[in-house]
């Protein structure tokens, strides 16, 4: 190994011990790359904007910080003009496949070689890799058991600005946080501290198997019923229906490892657009490994009190529902004197 880069993203890992290691190896240059606030600001928020989630349940923490790592990676290889880039990421996982896609998106001359050396820690084998067996508890390292979380809970407010969280408040503590680093830092506490975002889930890989995965993102879980709660009140009905589709197509992009491919930068910039009036405030209680509403409010909200009133008439008069009621009871009559004559000729 000629040399060595590490990178933190957040992980709980000894850096120093690291860089001895790799000298212990033989690296002859070793980088500690801090890609905290850059790995929250790129890749988490267009996330969180998207309300990523890969089949139903998994916030691809994973899956997103791999091209944040191996993007650090490529720019060290030109930097150091480098002929291949290694990686730890073996045997049957999707890491292999992102991180090699990145490389090769960013860097098309370079070699990109796997070295088991390298490998990261997974939750995804041995006891786990049978899928009735249940997680052993020490596993998570990021969350509390819910059954052993404070008896109170901790109730906070979320500003967001084009879909993107920009301070997060402690209601009953007066505490902010509004730098990126330090709010998504400040969420995963509130939310460890109360076993929010633990998942155990059988996915379907890229690579054409299924597989079983143990994952926690307490302050991913957090931002996700946030945003989902500012977005439908803020948002166009028809315009959502769309992005909705595209948050799940941005889904698969991710956990396939095409972050840096033309369709995903297309999706990206479509989501981006649609996050334009996403503003406001979400107060929220996080509880016992749950995430509660508790309310909004938004300058750009599309809720009209007054319309919606049962005390007051507004702009809306029942009468008008009549024509369109009709209309729509077409497909249904139809369909009801065709399953009749199906019936009579059985």
């Amino acid at each position: 190994i000629s040399r060595k880069c590490t990178a933190n993203i957040g992980q709980d890992e000894d850096f120093d011990a690291a860089r001895k290691k790799a000298e212990k190896l033989g690296a002859k240059k070793v980088f500690i790359e801090d890609l905290r606030s850059e790995f929250v600001q790129e890749f988490i928020w267009p996330a969180v904007q998207a309300n990523a989630v890969y089949e139903d349940r998994y916030l691809l923490g994973t899956s997103i910080a791999r091209p944040c790592i191996a993007r650090r990676q490529v720019q060290i290889a030109r930097q150091e003009r480098a002929q291949y880039v290694s990686h730890g990421a073996t045997g049957k996982g999707n890491d292999q496949v992102r991180f090699e896609l990145t490389c090769y998106a960013l860097y098309p001359q370079v070699q990109v070689r796997s070295d088991p050396s390298e490998t990261h820690h997974l939750y995804e084998s041995g006891i786990l890799e049978n899928p009735k067996n249940h997680a052993p508890s020490d596993l998570y390292q990021m969350t509390k058991n819910p059954e052993d979380s404070p008896s109170e809970p901790d109730v906070l407010a979320i500003d967001f600005a084009k879909g993107v969280p920009v301070r997060v408040t402690h209601v009953k503590e007066g505490k902010s946080k509004d730098t990126p680093l330090e709010l998504f830092c400040y969420l995963n506490e509130i939310g460890g501290k109360h076993g929010v975002g633990r998942i155990d889930i059988v996915e379907n890989r890229f690579i054409g198997m299924k597989s079983r995965g143990i994952y926690e993102t307490p302050g991913g879980t957090i931002l996700l019923h946030a945003h989902l709660d500012i977005e439908t009140f803020t948002m166009d009905r028809e315009v959502r229906k769309i992005k909705q589709s595209l948050g799940i197509k941005f889904s698969e992009l991710i956990y396939n490892g095409f972050w840096y491919s033309p369709e995903c930068e297309f999706v990206r910039h479509c989501i981006d657009k649609s996050q334009e009036n996403v503003e406001g405030r979400v107060q929220l209680s996080v509880f016992k490994g749950q995430v509660y509403i508790l309310g909004r409010e938004s300058p750009k909200s599309l809720y009209n009190e007054e319309l919606v009133s049962m005390d007051v008439q507004g702009d809306y008069d029942p009468c008008d529902a009549s024509g369109f009621i009709k209309i729509n009871a077409v497909r249904l009559r139809e369909h009801n004197r065709l399953q009749g004559a199906t019936q009579k000729k059985l």
